[in-house]
């Protein structure tokens, strides 16, 4: 099963006249939420993708730096939420149908003698609460009335600010799952699929819920999202200091019975886990660099590389008609392997002729304006990239001034780099979390050199820009799924080697094959979430 559509296949794909129209709108609406006063009148008449907007932006001054704000100062995110009471939640009446499973202490020991004598009870579903009847009635309508055939519904949640809630992606993925409890609470569970996998186990302590829901994903139970914020976990509940040693626990647990050799330990906050695949042997890994002349970048990247730990790995330097003396020079001097790629700058192409030349297991593509930070880097990527259901592997991207520029891809609706403290201007769980995306840039890259064969490589018609993207959408078609790796920190020089060059006609082919602004969603991220420009905005759902 895919997660993504293809509409290029079968004459369905957009008219050019009506990516034209889609274009206008979504730089409208990034104007409008974005852009000063003086922007947003002046951009409609430069037009988006003409001859005099592309003369503008080369004659106008560089950008300043991005502000970078800190998580702690944020009082509100995303931009224009306001916190909805929970008596405005209307839905069935469900007294029939749901057994509360309420909650007076802080005490794991009374969950699991209340879930134990829940589960013998004939009603169908359970919800775990703290909140009054009235609140406790409204939160379980809501989820009922959208149950549709899923064992699990849950919803957003409010956070430790009324002003800042926890919003989750429509899909739980289940490499986000193992790094902290995506599904929390609020969250009605049918009995029967709770029973069949034997419902709380009391020795997994305060990840008891975590346990049980890791369980259920691999019961191959149905998890329905609903984009409402109400009522959950509190914080002391989420922040537990014992809830990281037993989160441990039940992670280690789960990536056993996978048959996973892991190692987990306790991320930036007691909620969250960082788990780590560990190999014997490591398998190869051929690090492949494109580049053209600038001797200086390319040099302090392959030194970068070669300070790896990893056991087994060679690069290769992909040259593209390199004709600087020093680039030369640097070429005849270096022990790696240099493959000539000539001709136009096509990167599909150039590495595509790089994975063609490899015969390693697995294959990373690292720009040549790159400098790795992590030492295991390798180790971290690959190890997760050698999962049966995980297709390509990225990190995070500093730029110059350690300011984030890549902490995954989003597609909301155009897909775009998400940024700790750009964009996105909290450090929850989720932008912390070793999670599922829909991409990662191809600035690094991890994935098997079979896999890629397989995929047919990069798509040579999308030569400069989308290729990655494009290559992260098909490598899913078979339900594998693409990680991102947070804590894997590289720097990226963007622009040093490509400059300013991309070509609508590849970003419009793209639009075209994905159906984007239109059909394409982002599974991974959440569906009341727009990334416009430098902002995220909420977009409130529309009421049934």
């Amino acid at each position: 099963m895919s997660a993504f559509e293809r509409f290029d296949l079968d004459e369905r794909a957009a008219t050019p006249r009506e990516v034209a129209r889609r274009w206008r709108e979504f730089h409208r609406q990034v104007r409008r939420v974005s852009s000063s006063r003086l922007a947003r009148l002046v951009g409609p008449l430069l037009g988006d993708a003409t001859r005099r907007r592309r003369l503008f932006d080369a004659l106008r001054p560089p950008a300043r730096e991005p502000r970078v704000l800190d998580p702690a100062s944020v009082r509100v995110f995303p931009v224009n939420y306001v916190a909805a009471s929970a008596a405005s939640v209307s839905g069935d009446d469900v007294r029939d149908a749901v057994e509360f499973i309420a909650l007076s202490g802080d005490d794991p020991d009374e969950l699991f003698e209340k879930f134990r004598v829940a589960l013998t009870t004939s009603k169908e579903w359970l919800l775990v609460t703290r909140d009054d009847e009235g609140a406790r009635r409204a939160t379980a309508g809501a989820l009922y009335a959208r149950r549709g055939d899923a064992d699990v519904i849950f919803a957003d949640e409010v956070g430790d600010l009324a002003t800042i809630p926890i919003l989750k992606a429509p899909v739980v993925g289940p490499h986000t799952q193992l790094s902290y409890n995506v599904v929390g609470r609020p969250a009605l569970l049918r009995r029967d699929a709770v029973a069949r996998v034997g419902g709380l186990r009391p020795a997994t302590g305060r990840a008891a819920e975590h346990d049980l829901y890791l369980r259920l994903l691999e019961s191959r139970a149905t998890f329905a999202h609903v984009a409402m914020v109400l009522p959950g976990r509190t914080p002391e509940e989420r922040h537990h200091p014992d809830l990281g040693a037993d989160t441990v626990r039940v992670v280690s647990d789960a990536l056993a019975r996978r048959g996973v050799t892991a190692r987990v330990r306790v991320g930036e906050r007691p909620s969250l886990v960082t788990w780590s695949p560990q190999l014997t042997p490591w398998p190869t890994v051929d690090v492949l660099i494109p580049t053209r002349d600038r001797a200086d970048l390319l040099r302090q990247c392959v030194e970068s590389v070669e300070a790896s730990s990893y056991p087994h790995f060679t690069i290769t330097i992909l040259d593209n008609d390199s004709v600087e003396a020093p680039t030369r020079a640097f070429f005849a001097r270096t022990p790696h392997r240099v493959v000539p790629c000539p001709g136009p700058f096509n990167y599909a192409a150039i590495i595509n002729r790089g994975v063609a030349h490899s015969n390693a297991d697995y294959v990373v593509t690292l720009n040549n304006d790159t400098v790795v930070r992590t030492p295991d880097w390798l180790e971290q990527l690959v190890g997760v990239a050698s999962l049966p259901d995980v297709s390509v592997v990225g990190a995070t991207l500093l730029d110059r001034h350690d300011v984030h520029e890549h902490d995954g891809i989003v597609i909301a609706p155009y897909p775009q780099h998400l940024r700790r403290g750009i964009n996105y201007l909290v450090d929850d769980d989720w932008v912390l979390a070793r999670r599922d995306v829909a991409a990662v840039t191809g600035a690094v890259q991890v994935i098997s050199r079979a896999r890629y064969l397989d995929l047919g490589g990069m798509d040579e018609q999308l030569a400069v820009v989308m290729n990655d993207v494009d290559l992260c959408l098909r490598s899913q078609s078979d339900g594998a799924h693409v990680v991102m790796v947070p804590d894997v920190v590289i720097t990226h020089f963007a622009g040093s080697s490509r400059g300013r060059l991309d070509p609508l006609s590849d970003r419009n082919l793209f639009v075209r094959r994905w159906d984007v602004f239109a059909s394409l969603r982002d599974p991974y991220f959440a569906e009341s979430l727009r990334l416009l420009g430098p902002t995220v905005q909420y977009r409130p759902p529309v009421p049934d």
